[in-house]
């Protein structure tokens, strides 16, 4: 079985650090970004199996850079989990086309859960 990839987007240090600890001690590999304007190079190179894209990220937000990578063909079916602390999290979610969402700050077994729901495939 190959390993599988998770991209994450975010500006957060800290939770880049904590979440890319807690993948890849459950065997993920995992790429970071701290900027979202760059997303379809970045997909296209690193081939995620599934992103999690954070709502306030330099240069474009989470919503236009999700809605990016959802209106090119190659990238579409990858599941992008939207995490955010905005109270408007559903319709953000809704509004970027993303697969699913997590509230900040979130549990990380929520967020695992959520991960590993989509690369049961």
């Amino acid at each position: 079985m190959s390993t599988k990839k998770i991209l994450i987007f975010d500006d957060d240090t800290t939770i880049l650090e904590v979440i890319t600890i807690i993948f890849e001690e459950n065997g993920y590999q995992v790429e970071i970004s701290e900027t979202s304007h760059d997303i379809l190079e970045k997909v296209s190179r690193f081939q995620p199996d599934v992103i999690l894209m954070d709502n306030w990220i330099p240069k474009i937000g989470g919503v236009q850079a999700t809605q990016l990578l959802k209106s090119h063909e190659e990238f579409r079916s990858i599941p992008v989990i939207y995490v955010t602390a905005n109270n408007d999290i559903v319709r953000l979610a809704e509004e970027a086309q993303a697969d699913d969402y997590v509230a900040k700050p979130f549990n990380l077994d929520d967020l695992e859960e959520k991960v590993a729901k989509y690369l049961q495939n």
